[in-house]
């Protein structure tokens, strides 16, 4: 059921889903969650497609926030809330209202948002692109207990993960961390079958991947090694090679989807490894409300404390053109000790196509 207002307000967009509800029959609201999305015209359909897969897991009142650009200043004077209400088969398994905001109401969307939060329900805000540079101290995103970004989509991806981390507030997350756990889980299982110490890892991937710089900071962060970090054609994530006091482990994916864990003394095991949907990702996030610790250690540990350490701590690979500066993290061990050089100058980061 699908119900278009024109020039409308908060109170008259209730009333619709109010009388949406009765009209099929569930007058009652079974609503978990209110997840708010803000995005553009362009990336709308692709987001809210993503959410209604995600709200047969988490059903959930779905807020599309679409701010329009004003061309001319009459067109800026010409303050317009339009709104679009979806409720049953066209929803998914929530509610959705699609919200377009015209002129000086484009810098008051907090005050369209607030009347249709859901009471006592928490609240998740999501930016598909053009995220804030602080999202806590965005106004919508002070309406909210989590808020999710997604650097992979931004025009800068290591410059933003950069500065995720400087504005960092519990309640953030990036699906850009949220890509690795399938990673994370299986690296972890490997060493759980391994008695060995780590010595150091190198992480292999596309150039200017945020998920690359993440999990490099997480096993730096974690194992406290040098983490050594490789360009590839990708797609995304391909290879991730810890040493061991045992020998080698090797977690290898070459085509974005079957993945070989090589462990020294066992058989190679194929391994489910795909690079997962947008609609995944969000229902991850939606599974916990509460801030990701991890997360922060990991995004805190800093690519520039990398850059530092890298001259240092990093095992001296053959260089070719084009890779980027070494960076593992860890302690210098005294035989290895190589003079200090200044770390190589980033690239600009080229736009990365959001999956």
């Amino acid at each position: 059921m699908k119900t278009d207002l024109t020039d409308t307000t908060s109170s008259k967009i209730n009333k619709a889903l109010v009388l949406g509800r009765r009209a099929i029959g569930t007058p009652a609201v079974g609503m978990v969650l209110t997840l708010v999305i803000v995005t553009d015209e362009e990336n709308a359909y692709d987001a809210l497609k993503a959410a209604n897969e995600a709200s047969r897991e988490h059903p959930s009142r779905t807020l599309v926030v679409i701010k329009r650009v004003s061309r001319s200043p009459r067109d800026r004077a010409n303050t317009r809330l339009d709104a679009e209400v979806r409720l049953g088969a066209d929803a998914g398994s929530g509610e959705t209202v699609i919200l377009r905001l015209y002129g000086e109401v484009v810098d008051h969307a907090q005050s369209v948002v607030l009347p249709l939060l859901l009471p006592d329900a928490p609240v998740v805000v999501w930016w598909p692109v053009n995220a804030p540079t602080d999202p806590a101290n965005d106004p919508l995103g002070a309406l909210a207990q989590r808020r999710v970004t997604d650097t992979y989509a931004a025009e800068q991806p290591i410059e933003e993960l950069t500065a995720r981390a400087d504005t960092y507030t519990p309640g953030d997350t990036d699906l850009s961390w949220t890509r690795i756990t399938p990673w994370r889980s299986m690296l972890a299982a490997a060493l759980d079958q391994v008695h060995c110490k780590v010595t150091s890892a190198d992480v292999e991937g596309e150039e200017f991947n945020p998920s690359v710089e993440l999990l490099a900071m997480w096993l730096a962060e974690r194992l406290k090694v040098p983490v050594r970090r490789s360009t590839s054609n990708g797609p995304g994530l391909t290879s991730v090679r810890l040493e061991t006091s045992a020998g080698p482990i090797v977690l290898d994916r070459p085509d974005g989807s079957l993945a070989t864990l090589s462990i020294e003394g066992q058989p190679d095991r194929a391994v489910a490894l795909k690079r997962r949907e947008t609609a995944e990702l969000i229902a991850e996030e939606l599974r916990r409300l509460d801030p990701d610790d991890t997360y922060a250690a990991s995004l805190k540990f800093g690519l520039e404390r990398l850059d530092e350490e890298a001259a240092v701590t990093a095992p001296a690979p053959e260089e070719s053109a084009g890779e980027p500066a070494t960076e593992p993290a860890g302690e210098p061990e005294p035989a290895a000790e190589t003079p200090r050089k200044a770390p190589a100058k980033k690239a600009p980061a080229k736009k990365a196509a959001a999956k």
